[in-house]
């Protein structure tokens, strides 16, 4: 029997994070990971992302209450810092063991 049939018995899917599952979304909160803060112009250069959409991902996460975002001028010019909450440093935690787990059964 494959065990991933019996998934949804098992609580494989337990820890999946809806937030966390778009790979843009992902991404950001990995990144965050590895500095205190990163600005957008950053993020946006790593993930290779328009304004747009880098902008609704960040979005969503602050509203979810996973990043802070800081603002201040340098040179006169807007600078947006963002940084991860404990809330998302914990909701990556889950949904990256969460995301083993699953790998872990598919190799079965």
């Amino acid at each position: 029997m494959n065990p991933l049939d019996t998934g949804a018995e098992s609580g494989w899917l337990e820890g999946i994070d809806k937030i966390l599952e778009h790979r843009i979304r992902l991404a950001i909160a990995v990144i965050l990971t590895r500095d205190d803060e990163v600005s957008f112009r950053r993020l946006k250069r790593l993930l290779q992302e328009t304004d747009g959409s880098l902008g609704a991902n960040l979005r969503r996460l602050e509203d979810a209450g996973y990043i802070t975002i800081r603002k201040e001028f340098r040179k006169r010019r807007p600078v947006s810092w963002y940084a991860l909450t404990e809330l998302g440093r914990n909701r990556l935690r889950a949904h990256l063991r969460a995301l083993q787990r699953m790998i872990g059964e598919a190799g079965e």
